[in-house]
């Protein structure tokens, strides 16, 4: 019999790992990173999200060491420094905290929930999720959903890059505007994000590697577009919006860049500027640098770091009720492993001894429950102090324990042959199902 599933789990996100390190993580999809997991060996259930700020996978095996083996080839490229490995406990607290908004590059924010989801449906397409992970994720997003509502993690504006769209409303209508974002780092996904539950009407998307600008213009429904850094005086006079995010040690929009603008106001986020401060003294710019939004920030960061403590206690509570039912299965699948071993025996025996005892003058049907009756009740009480040291032995994690009884007690052993009709096991005279965990001795060990 096999060990009930544990789940390990490895994360590349934006905390230790570059966008290049991200992308690279994985496959190209979600459907096709669990499907390659699905086929290693060992794996019964595998699930994975993949955004611009994280990249994880997770699955599910009977011995931890296949998990792991399994998750070695998910970063081949990436620095060890930038990939996070997760045992089954760690991945559930993980989980949790991502769907909640605690490893979100902005503290609390909400797009990361409705990530997960989709990746969970799309894990689910392709067959990767079982009993396991169908606990660990919906569990995740039932905390993040906690997190949202009996909280206020996700309250106010605290990324320059939301406070930079929020200052710039205030300044012009967006309404079927043009907005530039360049940059196609943290900073700049954050700003075309919020640009993206706007009213503009396109985003253009401008970096010096084409490819990472061309992947955060997928992230969004706006229409949009992606131009190289050199382009920028192509498009900046035409928009309404600039939101710069570089990390250029040096200006990458002059004055000229400018030339023709009618009416845009520019917001520089990056450090160093990115926009020459000589380009704020033309007629048709607003120029606003990473001071003028600090303030706007800090108090709602301080807020939801507040608030994030409150998530945390959520999480444990959370953390503790999904270990103590998983902790309770294994140890249970043991014992039933114990039961329908033991009950087989005791069929099998009680058979025989009726056979003879009917041979040796016949049974009154009282008689024949008489000695039924004796044969559980042997049962039970020999079973009783070992269910109850599996029972302690998974309150402790002392899996090996654990595993030591399924092999003990693998009730497909000495198990006959299927029949056509079904299994061939001798049937239970008691009429309880083959395994199942008496009544009396569950009561006992609940007291």
């Amino acid at each position: 019999m096999k060990e009930p599933g544990a789940i390990t789990g490895v994360s590349v996100a934006h905390d230790a790992a570059t966008i290049d390190e991200i992308d690279s993580a994985g496959g190209e999809s979600v459907r096709g990173t669990v499907s390659d997991l699905l086929a290693r060996d060992g794996v019964e259930e595998a699930f994975a999200v993949h955004t611009c700020n994280r990249s994880e996978a997770y699955v599910v095996t009977d011995r931890t060491v296949e998990g792991r083996e399994a998750l070695e080839s998910f970063a081949p490229s990436v620095r060890g420094a930038a990939v996070r490995r997760l045992d089954h406990e760690g991945s559930l607290r993980h989980l949790m905290r991502v769907a909640s908004g605690l490893e979100s590059l902005v503290l609390g924010e909400d797009q990361i929930i409705g990530q997960m989801r989709e990746a969970y449906e799309e894990s689910r397409s392709a067959g990767g999720i079982g009993p396991v992970l169908e606990d660990a994720v919906t569990k995740a997003l039932h905390v993040g959903e906690r997190a949202r509502t009996e909280t206020g993690i996700n309250e106010g504006v605290v990324s320059l890059g939301s406070a930079a769209v929020r200052l710039a409303a205030g300044e012009i209508d967006l309404t079927d505007g043009t907005a530039v974002v360049v940059g196609a780092g943290e900073m700049g996904t954050l700003a075309a994000r919020t640009l993206d539950d706007t009213a503009v009407s396109e985003i253009v998307v401008a970096n010096r590697t084409v490819p990472n600008a061309t992947y955060v213009a997928e992230e969004v429904d706006t229409e949009s577009s992606v131009v190289h850094l050199s382009d920028l005086p192509t498009v900046v006079p035409e928009a309404d919006l600039v939101i710069t995010a570089t990390g250029s040690p040096d200006p990458v929009l002059d004055p000229t860049a400018f030339s023709g603008a009618d009416r845009v106001v520019c917001i520089d986020i990056a450090q160093p500027r990115d926009v020459d401060p000589e380009a704020g003294e033309l007629s048709g710019v607003s120029l606003y640098d990473i001071d003028a939004l600090e303030h706007v920030t800090r108090k709602t960061r301080e807020r939801r770091e507040t608030e994030a403590r409150e998530v945390e206690s959520i999480i444990d509570e959370e953390l503790d009720r999904i270990l103590r039912s998983y902790k309770r299965k294994r140890a249970d699948d043991a014992i039933s492993a114990m039961y329908a071993g033991a009950d087989r025996v005791k069929a099998r025996e009680l058979d025989r001894a009726l056979t003879k005892l009917e041979t040796q003058g016949g049974l009154t049907e009282e008689q024949r429950e008489t000695v039924g009756a004796m044969a559980d009740a042997l049962v039970g009480q020999l079973l009783a102090a070992p269910t109850r040291s599996l029972r302690d032995a998974a309150g402790e994690d002392d899996w090996e324990t654990i595993r030591t009884a399924l092999d003990l007690f693998d009730p497909e052993f000495d198990a006959p042959p299927e029949t056509p009709g079904g299994r061939g096991s001798a049937a239970d005279p008691s009429g309880a199902p083959s395994g199942a965990i008496p009544d009396s001795v569950t009561e006992e060990l609940d007291d």
